[in-house]
C-alpha cells in the first residue's frame, strides 16, 4: 500500500496536472475516443515545445495523429498548415476526415486537378503542389507554421522521390516540419539530416502494432501458422520465433516430388505420389479462399494481386462460383449509396465503364481496388469497404499506399511481382506495408496476414519476410533543368551548389565515405603482407607476374575481337533481309523459322529510349512473325551466326500485327511453305583455328615468361598466388578509392554539367537566368527542357487546341509496358508533323546530354517522347464520345481519365509559359476545356 502524499506533494501533483490540462495537447486528446499511445504523446509533446519530429511506426499504428495534431496548433495559434501526401487519392481522404473535424470552411485541397478553398488556413496537397509554390514564391506561403509530409518514406521513390528533399531544403527556417513515415532500420540517420537542415527535430520510432498481427500459410484445406508461437506469446513480439514443423515437413515433401527417378515405374510412382499429396495441398483458388476466410470469421479482408487484368478477373471468379457475403437489406444499402454517388456519370457511359458488372459484385460484397478504375468507382469501393458493406476486395499494392481501408485479414497470393523492369521477389519493406493493413484499431482484437501456397514454397523464405520489419531508407534526389532555373534565379549558382550539397542523397553518401576509407587503410596493411610472401630470391616476382598478366590479356584480346568478327558478320547478313523473307532464327526464345515484317534499324536509333547503353547497341532489330503466331522485334543477340533466307514470300497488304486472326493466318501460310520445301535447319558452324596459334606478341611474352629467372622457382606458383591476391587487393582498392572520389560532391557535379547544358542553349548566363530560362522555371515534369525548346521554336503555334492535347500528351504520358512491335496510331496533319518535330529535338537534346555526360540511366536527363496516348488524347478534345475513344486507346477507363488530368495539368503549365497574347496560350486552354468533360470531369472530391 502506498504512502498518502503529504499537502506539499499534493500541491505539486495538482500544479502538474493544472499546466498538463492548460496545454493544447490535453485540449487535442478531448477530441478523440481513445486514448493516445505513448510515442504519439511523446511527438505531440516535442512539438508543441517548438522541436520538429520524425515519426517512424508501423503501418495503422495511427502516425497520422501526430500530424493532426499539427493541424490543430496551427489553427490555435492563427497560422498555417500545409498537410502533403504522395497520392491525390490519400489527399481527398485526408481533405474529407480534417474537414468533418474542423469544418470545410477551414480546410482546403489543392491536387493537380482540384483546388478547393485555396485560400484556408489548413490545406491538404500533394506535395509536387508544394514544391512548385516554393519555387514560384506564392503568397500562399505568407503565415505558414506548419507542414506535415504524410508517406515521408516515399522520397526513395525513384521516380518522385526528389520532391520531398527538395521541400524539405526549400521550406523557410520558420515553419515546423512534421515527418510520418513507415518503420525504416535508419531513422536516426534520416533524423539526424532533418536535424542539420531543418533545425532541432526529434526522432520518434516505435515498433508496437496497436492490433497483433498473425502470419499464416493456406495450403488446400488446411490454415497453417507461419510461426510456432510458444504458449502465452504475443504475435510479433521480439525474439527468434520458429518457423511451423508441419509448413517445412510440408514444403520438403513438395520438393522431393520435383526429384523422382525417371522409367515407367518412377512415372507411375510420381502419378501416385501425386495424387495423394493432392488430397493434401494445393492452391486454393480466389473463391475458395474467400469462402474460407468467410467460414472462420475473417473477413473483411484485402487480397493483394500485383496485377489490375487480375483483380478484375478475381471479382468475375467469385461472381461465377456464387459467392454472397451480402443479405438482402445489405444489397439495397449498396445499391442506394452507388446510385447517389455515380448519379452524375451520363447514362450512356455506364456500359462502358462497365457499371452494371461492378455494380453486381459491390451487391455481393465483392470490389476490384487498383489505379485503372474511374477514381469514382475506387472511393465509392472504399467507402463501401470502411461501413463494411464490402467484405472482399482485391486489390493491387497501390492500396497499401496510407489509404485508410484497413481489414481483418490480408492475403498474399504470390511473394513475387513485376517492378517494371523484371518479375522481382517483394522486400520485406513491401510486405510489412501490405501486411500492415490487417487489424482494425478499436474493432479488432488481431489481425492476420495470410500467404497462398505456392509450388515450390518456402515457409523459411516466408519468415525472412514477416520477420524483417523493418527497411532502409534511401534518397533518390537528383537535379533536374528546372530546379537548376529555379535555385540559380532564387540563390544564383554557388549558393545553389552548396544548398544541394546539403540533400540526404549528398549526406548519405558522405557517410559512406567514411567507411569505406577505414576499408581502404585495412587494405594497404593487407597489401603490404602480400608483397612480402610473393617476394622470390631468384628475381623480380612481380615483373614475373605482369608477363603472364600480358599474355592472358592479349588471349582475352583475341578472343574478344573474334566474338565481334561473328557478330559484325551475323549484322551484315541481317542488312541484307527484306520484309517477305523466310529465316531460321538460330537462337534465342524465338528459335525457329520467321518471316520479316520489317528488317529493323540499328539499336542505336531505336524508339526504346531506354536501352541507349545497354546490349544491341550495334545492329538491326528485325520485326519478325514466328511460326508461333507471335510478332516480335529480335535483338542481335538471336543471330549468333549469320542468316540467310530460306525463301520469300508475299506480305497482304491487308495484314495487321495486331490483329490476332491476321498473325494466325499468316503463320499458318508460312508453315504450310516450309512443310512443302521441306526445310531443314542450317548446319552449326565449325569452330574455326584459333588465332592465338599464329600470334606473334603471344609466342613472344611466352618465350619471355620461360626465360624469366623466376620461372625456375621451386616455390614458384606459391609466389605465384600471393602475387593474385595482391593483384586483386590492390585492384579492390584503387576501386574504393574511386568510390571515394565519386561519392564526394556527387549532387554539385551533376548540377554543374546541368547549368552547363542549360548555359550552352541560353537558359543560363553566369549566375543570371534568361528569358528563356524563366520560361523553363514554369514548366515542371520529366520533359521540362523538351517542353520550353518546343515553345521556343514555335513548334506548336499552327496547332488548334484538339492537335496541342495531342502533342503535349507526349510529354506526360508512359506505356506501363513497352511495346515497339507495333508504332502507335497518330492524328494526321499538323499534329502529326509536330510530334515529328518533337522527337526530333529530343534527339537533338538526348545528344547535347551525351555529351554534357547527363545520364537517363541515373535517373537525370529527359526520356524521349511516348506517342502513345496522342491519337485518344486528340479524339476526346475533338468531342468524340467515351465509348468510341475508349475502344480505340485500348485502356482501361481509370488510365484514360488518369492521362488526362496529368495532360490537362501540363496544359496549363504551357499556357502559362507561352507568350502573352499567342495562340499557344489561347489553345492550350481551350484544350483543357475539351478534355475536362465526362468522365474527366466527375469530381473525385467528395
Amino acid at each position: 500500500m502506498t504512502e498518502e502524499m503529504s499537502p506539499a506533494e499534493r500541491f505539486a501533483a495538482s500544479r502538474r496536472r493544472a499546466a498538463e490540462n492548460a496545454t493544447a495537447l490535453a485540449q487535442f486528446r478531448e477530441l478523440y475516443e481513445f486514448g493516445l499511445d505513448p510515442f504519439q504523446i511523446d511527438a505531440c509533446t516535442a512539438l508543441e515545445a517548438g522541436s520538429g519530429v520524425l515519426v517512424a511506426a508501423p503501418t495503422g499504428s495511427g502516425k497520422t495523429v501526430v500530424g493532426e495534431f499539427a493541424v490543430h496548433l496551427a489553427l490555435a495559434e492563427g497560422r498555417k498548415c500545409f498537410y502533403t501526401t504522395p497520392i491525390k487519392a490519400l489527399s481527398n481522404q485526408k481533405y474529407s476526415d480534417l474537414a468533418k473535424r474542423y469544418g470545410a470552411e477551414r480546410v482546403g485541397l489543392l491536387t493537380g486537378d482540384n483546388s478547393v478553398n485555396g485560400d484556408a488556413p489548413v490545406i491538404v496537397m500533394t506535395t509536387e503542389v508544394l514544391r512548385n509554390m516554393l519555387y514560384a514564391g506564392s503568397p500562399a506561403l505568407d503565415g505558414l507554421g506548419y507542414v506535415v509530409m504524410d508517406e515521408v518514406h516515399y522520397l526513395s521513390d525513384r521516380f518522385r522521390g526528389a520532391v520531398w528533399e527538395e521541400v524539405i531544403i526549400h521550406l523557410p527556417q520558420s515553419v515546423t516540419l512534421v515527418s510520418l513515415s513507415a518503420t525504416v532500420s535508419n531513422a536516426e540517420e534520416f533524423g539526424d539530416w532533418l536535424d542539420t537542415v531543418r533545425g532541432d527535430t526529434k526522432v520518434i520510432v516505435s515498433e508496437h502494432r496497436p492490433v497483433p498481427l498473425w502470419q499464416h500459410v493456406l495450403a488446400g484445406r488446411r490454415m497453417y501458422d507461419l510461426f510456432e508461437e510458444k504458449a502465452g506469446a504475443t504475435p510479433g513480439a521480439k525474439g527468434r520465433r520458429e518457423v511451423n514443423t508441419d509448413l517445412e515437413r510440408l514444403a520438403r515433401m513438395e520438393n522431393q516430388r520435383g526429384f523422382s527417378p525417371r522409367g515407367r515405374r518412377g512415372r507411375e510412382a510420381d502419378r501416385e505420389r501425386e495424387r495423394r499429396a493432392r488430397s493434401r495441398v494445393w492452391t486454393p483458388s480466389r473463391a475458395e479462399v474467400i469462402d474460407r476466410l468467410d467460414s472462420e470469421h475473417l473477413l473483411p479482408a484485402i487480397t493483394f494481386i500485383f496485377s489490375r487484368a487480375a483483380c478484375e478477373a478475381a471479382v468475375q471468379q467469385c461472381l461465377y462460383a456464387g459467392l454472397r457475403l451480402n443479405n438482402d437489406e445489405a444489397r439495397a444499402t449498396v445499391r442506394s449509396i452507388v446510385e447517389q454517388r455515380t448519379a452524375s456519370i451520363p447514362h450512356e457511359d455506364l456500359h462502358v465503364l462497365g457499371y452494371y458488372e461492378w455494380l453486381e459484385g459491390l451487391e455481393r460484397g465483392i470490389a476490384a481496388h487498383h489505379a485503372g478504375m474511374l477514381p469514382t468507382f475506387k472511393e465509392v469501393v472504399e467507402e463501401l469497404f470502411l461501413k463494411g458493406l464490402v467484405k472482399a476486395v482485391f486489390a493491387t499494392e497501390t492500396l497499401a499506399l496510407g489509404i485508410n481501408m484497413p481489414a481483418r485479414s490480408v492475403v498474399l497470393e504470390k511473394l513475387v511481382k513485376w517492378n517494371g523492369e523484371t518479375h522481382a521477389d517483394i522486400t520485406p519493406g513491401e510486405y510489412t506495408q501490405l501486411t500492415g493493413r490487417a487489424g482494425r484499431r478499436g474493432i479488432d482484437v488481431e489481425g492476420h496476414a495470410v500467404v497462398l501456397w505456392q509450388r515450390g514454397f518456402d515457409p523459411a523464405a516466408v519468415a525472412g519476410l514477416a520477420g524483417t520489419r523493418t527497411y532502409p531508407l534511401r534518397s533518390s534526389f537528383k537535379p533536374s533543368y528546372n530546379m537548376a532555373v529555379n535555385l540559380v534565379g532564387q540563390f544564383g549558382r554557388h549558393r545553389s551548389r552548396e544548398l544541394l550539397e546539403t540533400s540526404f542523397a549528398q549526406f548519405q553518401a558522405d557517410r559512406s565515405v567514411v567507411g569505406i576509407s577505414k576499408q581502404v587503410q585495412r587494405n594497404e596493411a593487407g597489401l603490404d603482407g602480400y608483397k612480402e610472401s610473393m617476394t622470390c630470391h631468384l628475381g623480380d616476382f612481380d615483373g614475373y607476374m605482369r608477363l603472364r598478366r600480358d599474355l592472358k590479356e592479349r588471349e582475352a584480346e583475341l578472343s574478344r575481337q573474334g566474338a565481334m568478327q561473328r557478330r559484325a558478320a551475323a549484322s551484315d547478313a541481317l542488312e541484307k533481309l527484306k520484309p517477305g523473307d523466310i529465316i531460321h532464327v538460330p537462337a534465342g526464345k524465338y528459335a525457329g523459322l520467321a518471316l520479316v515484317l520489317e528488317p529493323g534499324v540499328p539499336a542505336g536509333r531505336s524508339t526504346n529510349h531506354h536501352h541507349r547503353h545497354e546490349e544491341y547497341h550495334d545492329g538491326p532489330r528485325p520485326l519478325v512473325l514466328t511460326a508461333e503466331r507471335q510478332v516480335k522485334r529480335l535483338a542481335q543477340i538471336d543471330f549468333p551466326v549469320p542468316v540467310e533466307a530460306l525463301d520469300r514470300m508475299r506480305i497482304p497488304k491487308s495484314f495487321n500485327p495486331r490483329s490476332p486472326q491476321s498473325r494466325r493466318d499468316l503463320a499458318s501460310a508460312m508453315r504450310s511453305k516450309a512443310g512443302t520445301a521441306g526445310w531443314a535447319a542450317p548446319e552449326r558452324h565449325r569452330k574455326q583455328r584459333s588465332a592465338a596459334a599464329d600470334d606473334t606478341e603471344i609466342a613472344e611474352l611466352r618465350a619471355a615468361i620461360r626465360a624469366h629467372p623466376c620461372h625456375g622457382c621451386d616455390d614458384r606458383e606459391d609466389h605465384a598466388r600471393w602475387a593474385e591476391r595482391y593483384h586483386r587487393l590492390r585492384r579492390d582498392t584503387q576501386q574504393l578509392e574511386r568510390r571515394i572520389e565519386g561519392r564526394t560532391n556527387t549532387i554539385a557535379r551533376t548540377f554543374d554539367r546541368i547549368c552547363a547544358l542549360l548555359t550552352e542553349l541560353d537558359y543560363l548566363k553566369g549566375d543570371q537566368v534568361t528569358p528563356e530560362g524563366r520560361r523553363l522555371a514554369r514548366l515542371y515534369g520529366e520533359l521540362d527542357l523538351l517542353a520550353s525548346e518546343c515553345l521556343r521554336e514555335g513548334v506548336w503555334d499552327g496547332l488548334n487546341p484538339a492537335e496541342l492535347a495531342a502533342c503535349a500528351s507526349a510529354l506526360v504520358f508512359e506505356a506501363r509496358q513497352s511495346d515497339d512491335a507495333v508504332a502507335p496510331k497518330l492524328p494526321t496533319g499538323n499534329a502529326k508533323a509536330a510530334l515529328g518535330d518533337m522527337v526530333r529535338i529530343w534527339g537533338r537534346l538526348d545528344a547535347l546530354e551525351e555529351d554534357h555526360r547527363i545520364n537517363q540511366t541515373e535517373g537525370v536527363g529527359q526520356r524521349e517522347p511516348d506517342l502513345g496516348f496522342a491519337w485518344p488524347a486528340y479524339r476526346w478534345a475533338s468531342g468524340h464520345g467515351l465509348d468510341a475513344v475508349l475502344s480505340d486507346a485500348d485502356m482501361p477507363a481509370g488510365d484514360f481519365v488518369r492521362w488526362c488530368k496529368q495532360l490537362i495539368d501540363v496544359l496549363g503549365q504551357i499556357g502559362n509559359a507561352a507568350p502573352e497574347n499567342s495562340p499557344v496560350r489561347r489553345n492550350s486552354r481551350k484544350a483543357v476545356d475539351g478534355l475536362l468533360r465526362g468522365v474527366v470531369a466527375y469530381s473525385s472530391v467528395g
